[in-house]
């Protein structure tokens, strides 16, 4: 939805002298597709798939509603970038506010676990980039939503460097205990085995007595025989 929008805000109609907006984010709309074709496709789940579909059916409704709405209702340049630049700035926001959470877990657990660093570091020079880029052409609808993004990224940045030491720390604490249950484990099969064994041990034993105490009476048997016929 954030590059769908942008696109928009980049054409000619729209915005004059916007290539690069619309390239870049044409592109991130082309690369987001795939990423989309490839869940529906190897999703096994039916309502994950549905609710795709409809997710995506009502942001390229949207888009072209906005689209026509711009076009036929909005008659000169700076008004239609006016209209659509704030909303590309909404929804720029809600992009790079998105990892909020995941630094509200990274503060709460102490560990940077869950939040990638390269992911992190690219989401600070996106932001820097684009806001290098509103700077000389003065363009404040791509300043506001990227500059606050590289706020984002750089906060996420520190958290990982402030938390990376204790990371580590968890990480190796949780592989001793991965170790000490697999111990444990080995352990209790291992005496299993030896119950298991000794079990069989003894009842081989006992059958052997068995057969033993039967050969013994056969052989009675036959001697009782023997005796009377003589």
């Amino acid at each position: 939805m954030n590059c769908m929008a942008w696109v928009l805000y980049g054409v000619p109609w729209v915005t004059s002298d916007s290539t690069l907006v619309v390239t870049i984010n044409g592109s991130g709309t082309i690369i987001e597709l795939v990423y989309v074709g490839f869940f529906l496709f190897f999703c096994c789940d039916r309502r994950k798939r549905i609710r795709m579909l409809a997710v995506l059916a009502v942001e390229l409704a949207f888009i072209a509603i906005l689209s026509s709405l711009v076009l036929t209702e909005v008659h000169t340049h700076n008004q239609r970038s006016k209209m659509v630049g704030i909303i590309c700035i909404l929804f720029s926001i809600m992009m790079y506010a998105a990892p909020l959470s995941l630094m509200k877990l990274v503060i709460k657990s102490k560990s940077v676990e869950y939040m990638p660093f390269f992911l992190s570091l690219a989401s600070l020079a996106n932001g820097l980039c684009w806001s290098v880029y509103a700077l000389l052409r003065l363009n404040l609808f791509i300043l506001v939503p990227n500059g606050i993004g590289s706020f984002f990224g750089l906060v996420q940045l520190i958290l990982y460097a402030t938390y990376y030491k204790s990371t580590k720390d968890q990480t190796n604490v949780r592989r001793v205990k991965e170790d000490l249950s697999l111990s444990q484990v080995v352990v209790n099969e291992g005496v299993a085995e030896c119950n298991n064994s000794l079990n069989m041990y003894e009842s081989l034993e006992c059958l052997l007595c068995t057969s033993s105490m039967a050969a013994i009476s056969t052989q009675m048997a036959s001697l009782y025989k023997y005796l009377v016929k003589s």
